[in-house]
């Protein structure tokens, strides 16, 4: 037999069962705790699906677990870290499209019992007409970055690198070339800016994704953005790191650019149409601008997701 005192704490176990001098002994005094199998944590927005809880950070913060004592999962966690994208540039001829924020993810991460800051990367903001655009900001968790995406070229400027490459500007001659990726799988280069037979028909190269090299731009079409990369940590299936698409001249006949999936915002025209906005929390590009009372698209923030089981399968 087992008595169990629950307002103490305290267990006892009937070792020795003699009528009228049961003898009981202290299995439990109060003082200490069974530890738990599954890690608990706080910080962030936190969602329960499943045996799983998952800690979404749409702005900076700090992630603390506790750890637990299941040596297969009481330690690890799955992670999504999503860089700020880039603004599109704003020019005369056609700007670059904003390259998407870094891509990174990975599964069963090694985590301690401690506090771990969280930093997550605003989006480029609007540039000024005829300079390259605005990169977007790093997102940070653990030893894990994802890069801000590279600001688009404007005016016979090239795209900037990033975890996805800026696309090149519209160009007066010739061609101009798009940023480069990250070297380390967050993201692609950006497409080439391209110029026209006709003066007024030039038009920007779209920004790089996370699966997919921006457009280059054709005469009077600016590059579409580079398509973002799909995970569902979340739950559900969402696409993130999308590029924007690069913008077209005055006298360009082409229909507008689209942004990547993911976030990307479209490309404008100039003095016509203002190139599109990336998504936030997506890390999309802002879409290229066309100047002459237009401007280009501003980038997408980053965002963080943690994932971890926290009771039994």
């Amino acid at each position: 037999q087992v008595w169990l005192n629950t307002t103490s704490g305290e267990m006892f176990s009937c070792t020795d069962a003699t009528v009228d001098a049961n003898v009981w002994t202290n299995v439990g005094d109060g003082a200490g705790a069974v530890a738990p199998l599954y890690i608990s944590a706080t910080g962030g927005t936190i969602d329960t699906i499943g045996n799983f809880k998952i800690h979404t950070f749409t702005t900076s913060g700090t992630f603390t677990p506790t750890v637990g004592a299941d040596v297969t999962v009481g330690n690890k966690v799955d992670y999504l870290v999503i860089g700020g994208g880039a603004s599109g540039a704003n020019a005369a001829a056609g700007g670059g499209g904003g390259g998407a924020g870094g891509f990174k993810s990975g599964t069963n991460l090694t985590v301690t019992s401690s506090a771990y800051t969280i930093t997550v990367g605003g989006g480029g903001a609007i540039a000024a007409a005829e300079v390259v655009s605005n990169n977007g900001n790093d997102t940070t968790f653990s030893t894990t970055t994802g890069t801000g995406g590279g600001g688009g070229g404007a005016q016979n400027m090239a795209g900037v690198a990033g975890g996805s490459g800026g696309g090149g500007g519209g160009s007066s001659s010739g061609t101009t070339s798009g940023g480069a990726g990250d070297g380390g799988g967050e993201g692609n280069n950006g497409g080439t800016g391209r110029d026209a037979t006709t003066s007024g028909h030039e038009s920007g190269g779209g920004g790089g994704g996370a699966s997919a090299v921006g457009g280059n731009a054709t005469e009077d079409n600016g590059g579409d953005g580079g398509n973002g990369t799909a995970n569902s940590i979340s739950g559900t299936s969402v696409t993130y790191s999308g590029g924007g698409g690069g913008a077209i001249n005055v006298l360009a006949t082409g229909a507008l650019s689209v942004g990547g999936t993911g976030g990307g915002g479209a490309g404008g025209k100039r003095s016509i149409t203002s190139g599109v906005a990336g998504t936030a929390n997506l890390g999309g590009g802002g879409g290229g601008g066309g100047s002459s009372g237009t401007v280009s698209g501003n980038g997408g923030s980053g965002v963080v997701i943690i994932r971890y089981q926290f009771q039994a399968a």
